[in-house]
């Protein structure tokens, strides 16, 4: 797993995460812009899905398994779309604030991810 992708996908989602915790913190709902921006994470998020699976094709493997990382992975590119999903079921403030949480628990997500992979593997 390439440490770039992984850092472009923590940034693209704790930036995310601001965005809507201020739009939550100012009772606004989720809007078009911040669709935008969940579609951004969310490619960001398949990039490192398909830089994952060209590098387990070559046969690099995770330090704690394969299932694991698969497992971890695939949770880390569900978590955004499934939070734009609630987030158009709760039309308030608290639509913002699901996102805004999504955002941080794919942060931390990305985190374990490194430690699954390993940080000696690149």
């Amino acid at each position: 797993m390439l440490v770039a992708v992984s850092l472009t996908v923590t940034v693209t989602a704790l930036l995310l995460a601001a965005w809507c915790g201020l739009a939550a913190y100012r009772d606004e709902p989720t809007n078009d812009r911040h669709f935008a921006g969940m579609a951004v994470v969310t490619l960001a998020a398949l990039v490192q899905l398909v830089v994952s699976l060209v590098q387990l094709g070559h046969g690099d493997r995770p330090e704690q398994g394969v299932a694991v990382f698969l497992g971890y992975l695939i949770g880390a590119v569900c978590t955004i779309p499934a939070a734009a999903f609630m987030s158009l079921a709760e039309r308030s403030r608290w639509g913002s604030a699901i996102v805004a949480a999504a955002g941080v628990i794919l942060a931390v997500l990305e985190l374990r991810l490194h430690d699954i992979w390993g940080a000696g593997h690149g």
